[in-house]
């Protein structure tokens, strides 16, 4: 991999051994490595790892979480926010665990559509809830330093699972308990 990043660095008319770069290519192999190593475990087992039986079937939701990923397309990251819900039908999982889906699925060269799907998908195979909720709200490099150029525009995509789907009043519930808090305290 560091050859090739030599021979980019040349074509796009740089000198990979002036000292700003010398280790420019042995930096980008490392970056990749962390950027992509969504792929080296399955979610699936992380998710198994926490689950536990238990009495509830309230929803659950966790919110805010980080994510940073990279866009398939361009090669460009995009990063934002990801909300989470679920309704335990006879497992609870670590709340931990849900986070730690989320970042493995961010980990890998993405669009934000799969992305969100993927993670959705994960909790609702794996815990077998009631239903699973998972909306994503990011930036994205691709569309605000190059192309259309719009700094302001936020993607949010979103996938609604089981009962998430079926029933209005769950999706609305999940819907108000991730709207932004507007009471911020500066």
């Amino acid at each position: 991999m560091q050859d090739i990043i030599r021979d980019l660095l040349i074509k796009i008319g740089e000198d990979p051994d002036r000292e700003g770069l010398k280790r420019t290519p042995e930096r980008f192999e490392k970056s990749i490595a962390f950027l992509t190593q969504g792929y080296q475990q399955d979610p699936r087992d992380v998710l198994r790892s926490a689950i536990f039986h238990e009495q509830y079937d309230e929803m659950v939701t966790i919110k805010d979480i980080d994510i940073f990923s990279m866009c398939e397309h361009h090669m460009l990251p995009f990063f934002g926010k990801c909300h989470v819900a679920y309704m335990p039908r006879r497992h609870i999982v670590g709340l931990s665990k849900i986070a730690r889906v989320v970042e493995l699925y961010s980990r890998r060269l993405q669009v934000q559509e799969r992305l969100t799907q993927e993670i959705a998908t994960a909790l609702m195979d794996t815990l077998q809830p009631h239903g699973v909720a998972v909306v994503v709200e990011a930036f994205h490099l691709c569309m605000m330093m190059r192309g259309v150029q719009k700094t302001n525009a936020k993607a949010v995509t979103s996938a609604m699972l089981g009962v998430f789907r079926t029933r209005e009043s769950t999706r609305m519930e999940f819907l108000e308990l991730i709207k932004p808090n507007l009471n911020i305290v500066r």
